[in-house]
């Protein structure tokens, strides 16, 4: 009898075939490294060898291993191929790009060709213009920038900043505008683009109707992937307690769309395959909708593939889907593998495909497949294994854990699905005027606050987010080695524990193995898995150790309120990051000085919070003195631009609602509003920047000398106050106390004929009673902030 070439059971077909997307994928995978133009040899060797394989192709007889053998070659081909083919397509990317000489003033006309972003008082975005694509950057305030519209924008060229290269890179982005002027026009992008651009504005629109700002902002993050309109507040609630990742358009996006057009087309009395193909074009639709981010061009090719192989009648493999995701997202755009959401989303969907199925009969062994306990279930279990999956990336590049991460999602699962299911209802209602959307969204906002009150409250822990650093690729290959073998082995001691890890088998006429039965080789198998689980925990632990460096084993943020006299100089310095100076105090005040003794040599920014000499008096000698990155302030003012233009310091303008940070210090501003920074013949007092800097658990208020009289501000609770205005007479300084509710509160004083700190206001902070240190008494106050709580001492140790 001849011997067939193909594995028991297997399609030899099928082999080649996965072996041939295999190797596309690696190369398109490897393509960033690819020349642009690769050399002849190169070239010319691929048809020859494609030639080759042809030719030796295993024929009926051949055995087995004679056909595994030539699936490597297969692969190293197409290997080669996906890697020229990817130099090529990077080449042609590029090629779209915007060049010109650094500094080079232009004005530029074009369309804005992405969701802009906004962070640290900026608003960046890409704009597609007749000479290239080209990120421009301008200082808030910004009006609504509607993606698809026609805009003219004026500044000055030059490369984006480290931080931003490489994320532009994949855009096709090799130069940034800085705009000092945008004016918006009535033109839109014409073509399928522009029918793309009307049906994603009409669903913004449809958004917005019946819901209140934040539920509103948040349905933009859950159904469209904007999250440019959420508050910087409720962003960190989602980041601390693991849920970022339902403002970002992914895969469960796309799976919900279709299960939630499923019924409706099966009401219209359509046939499977008609159905089939309505999803096709429902995924075709939305994908472009949501910008065709990574995550979502994976989640709508998986979709997509799923789909084809059902209209075909072929069986579908979930592993070759996801192999298919990876080549067709790569083959669009080569640099895709570099983007940190393409590469969470394919390791959440491997981890669900790897444990999902396996975990759901442990946690309801007994439950019958269609019912509520077993659709619970296989929620949590998605979410449980998706969670386990993704922790080693996030630990690598945002050097952060969430152990808030698994309960904050448990929680919010009930109502994700329903939230997305409600907010892709409104969206499609709303492309049609006459159908009313404001029921739909007032069910959605429920579902939309709850998940928001859960992020809040999941947030707020001392352990809700920690700093785990897992620096290099080795690293993060060897976390998850353990992470398998880890999970690996406790799913397989607990399914044995209740009889579910070997299911009946026949053995020559018996049943072997069954449930109950507990043989000596399981038993040793049971305890080997105890043994090495122990082992993988062991070894995980000294790989997060590893990744910190000594003597910083929790990290602290010091807060230091200098002693300027009557002026105001305040340091924060998280660990591991460059500190940020809060006003550089009066002249004469040796800020410098006191800088240097403490090491500080770079600042992540300088902050005035207003341009009046107790303020910013020392501002020249600190930028002579360290290196600074940023120079933050309010209102324009032509003085602070060129202290920062000449001393080597981006300027950069900040008003309510714009936020900025270095390492885990986030600084929110919350005054003054963006119209009121003209300044306009005001009291620049009432102008100044109101700051709030939180850091884990904790919190300051840095008033600058905004009294709370004319500022109506409310932050919340928190631990300490820097009192407004050197202690000035206040009074709204009593019902600021009974919204904040501070432990301690500060005054930045010294000798002064103004009678600072005022006897009312001391008499305030006494009658609440809350723990006051003045710089005029105490010298410099230094608080020290650790996981564990924090302390404040007087002194400049």
């Amino acid at each position: 009898m001849k011997q067939r070439w193909c594995n028991p059971g297997g399609d030899p077909a099928r082999e080649w075939r996965f072996a041939a997307l295999a190797g596309v994928t690696v190369g398109l995978a490897l393509a960033p490294s690819a020349p642009a133009r690769p050399s002849l040899a190169a070239a010319s060797a691929l048809p020859l060898a494609v030639v080759a394989l042809v030719a030796t192709r295993p024929r009926g007889g051949g055995p087995w291993d004679a056909s595994v053998a030539w699936l490597v070659p297969v692969a190293l081909v197409a290997a080669l191929t996906g890697f020229l083919v990817g130099g090529a397509r990077i080449h042609a990317i590029d090629g779209r790009s915007l060049r010109a000489k650094e500094g080079t003033a232009m004005q530029l006309t074009g369309f804005i060709a992405g969701a802009p972003r906004r962070d640290d008082g900026e608003v960046g975005f890409p704009l597609d213009t007749p000479a290239g694509r080209v990120l421009v950057v301008a200082q808030e305030p910004v009006e609504m920038l509607p993606i698809g519209r026609a805009i003219r924008a004026e500044g000055v060229l030059g490369r984006p900043e480290p931080w931003r290269e490489a994320l532009l890179r994949r855009q096709g982005i090799a130069m940034s505008l800085r705009s000092e002027r945008i004016e918006l026009g009535l033109g839109r992008r014409g073509g399928i683009e522009g029918a793309i651009d009307a049906v994603r504005e009409r669903a913004e629109r449809a958004l917005e109707r019946g819901m209140g700002e934040r539920e509103s902002s948040l349905a933009r993050g859950f159904v469209l992937g904007e999250d440019d309109l959420i508050d910087g507040r409720i962003r960190e609630d989602f980041r601390r307690s693991g849920l970022a990742h339902l403002l970002a358009v992914s895969g469960q996006n796309v799976v919900l769309l279709c299960l939630l057009a499923w019924p409706f087309l099966a009401l219209l009395g359509l046939t499977l395959r008609t159905r089939l193909v309505a999803a096709l074009c429902l995924i075709a639709i939305y994908v472009p909708v949501t910008g065709a981010g990574p995550s979502i061009q994976r989640a709508g090719v998986m979709g997509a593939a799923g789909m084809v192989a059902a209209l075909a009648d072929r069986p579908r493999s979930r592993w070759y889907a996801v192999l298919l995701a990876a080549g067709l997202t790569l083959a669009v755009n080569p640099r895709a593998g570099g983007d940190v959401g393409w590469q969470l989303s394919f390791a959440a969907v491997i981890g669900i495909l790897l444990w999902s199925a396996r975990l759901v009969p442990i946690l309801v062994a007994d439950a019958d497949r269609a019912s509520t306990r077993r659709a619970i279930a296989e929620g949590v279990a998605v979410t449980v294994t998706a969670t386990l999956a993704t922790a080693p990336l996030m630990a690598h590049h945002f050097e952060q854990f969430s152990p808030a991460a698994l309960p904050a999602n448990v929680l919010a699962l009930p109502a994700v699905a329903p939230a997305m299911w409600l907010g892709m209802l409104a969206g499609i209602a709303g492309q049609l005027p006459a159908i009313p959307v404001e029921p739909v969204n007032w069910v959605n906002s429920l579902c939309l606050a709850y998940i928001a009150q859960i992020a809040h409250w999941l947030a707020g822990p001392d352990w809700a987010l920690l700093t785990v650093r897992l620096p290099t690729v080795l690293s993060v290959t060897a976390t998850y080695a353990v992470l398998i073998a880890t999970v690996e082995l406790a799913l397989l001691g607990i399914r044995h524990r209740r009889g579910l890890a070997l299911p009946r088998r026949r053995r020559r006429g018996r049943t072997t193995n069954a449930p109950g039965m507990v043989l000596p080789s399981e038993v040793r198998l049971v305890r080997g898995a105890i043994l090495a689980v122990a082992g993988a925990v062991l070894l995980a632990v000294g790989l997060l150790l590893a990744g910190r460096p000594e003597g910083t084993a929790e990290g602290a943020l010091v807060v230091r309120v200098l002693d300027v006299g009557q002026g105001d100089a305040i340091l924060l310095d998280p660990p591991e990051s460059d500190p940020v100076l809060v006003d550089a105090g009066p002249p004469g005040s040796e800020v410098d000085d006191r800088l240097r003794e403490l090491g500080v040599d770079s600042l992540a920014a300088v902050v005035i919070s207003h341009d009046q000499s107790d303020h910013s008096g020392g501002l020249g000698e600190v930028l002579d003195t360290v290196e600074v990155d940023r120079l933050i302030y309010g209102a324009e003012d032509a003085r602070l631009r060129g202290a920062a233009l000449a001393a080597g310091a981006r300027p950069s303008r900040l008003a309510e609602g714009g936020e900025f940070g270095s390492g885990d210090l986030h600084i929110n501003a919350l005054w003054p509003p963006p119209e009121l920074r003209s300044g306009s013949g005001r009291d620049p007092n009432e102008l100044s920047l109101v700051l709030l800097a939180s850091w884990r658990h904790f919190s300051v208020l840095l008033t600058g000398d905004a009294e709370a009289e004319v500022v109506p501000i409310d932050p919340g609770p928190v631990d300490v106050l820097k009192v407004a205005h050197h202690g000035s007479r206040d009074t709204g300084l009593d019902e600021l106390l009974d919204r904040t509710t501070p432990r301690l509160a500060v005054v930045s004083v010294g000798a002064n004929p103004y009678g600072h700190p005022a006897a009312e206001t001391i008499g305030a902070l006494r009658s609440h009673p809350i723990a006051t240190m003045r710089t005029d008494e105490r010298g410099e106050i230094a608080i020290e902030v650790t996981v564990s709580g924090w302390t404040a001492e007087p002194g400049g140790g």
